[in-house]
């Protein structure tokens, strides 16, 4: 199971606001059930089937360019863990117990 952030910057827009690029990317991931995602405030976390993703992924810069931006810039960042089952919850999980030691 792969971690996801994907963090989408439209240019070109005529404003620094990305609020409504966010919201159609919420959207996009609500009306799926095969990731689990997660909002933070610099960028979306996605947990899933790595094909899965990336095709949200596709579905999400689509929604950029639907609303009329001619360029997206994407940075995605990719924890693909092959020796055990990673989650978002379990990456967390794992910081705070060090904390808390």
């Amino acid at each position: 199971m792969a971690v996801v952030e994907l963090t989408i910057c439209p240019l070109g827009t005529g404003t620094s606001s990305a609020s409504k690029y966010v919201a159609g990317a919420q959207i996009v991931l609500s009306e799926q059930d095969k990731v689990k995602y997660m909002l933070n405030p610099m960028g979306t976390v996605m947990e899933g089937d790595l094909d899965e993703i990336f095709a949200l992924i596709r579905k999400i810069q689509e929604d950029v360019f639907d609303k009329g931006v001619d360029r997206v810039y994407s940075i995605i960042k990719v924890d693909d863990r092959r020796d055990k089952v990673a989650s978002m919850e379990q990456k967390l999980e794992s910081v705070k117990s060090r904390l808390e030691k």
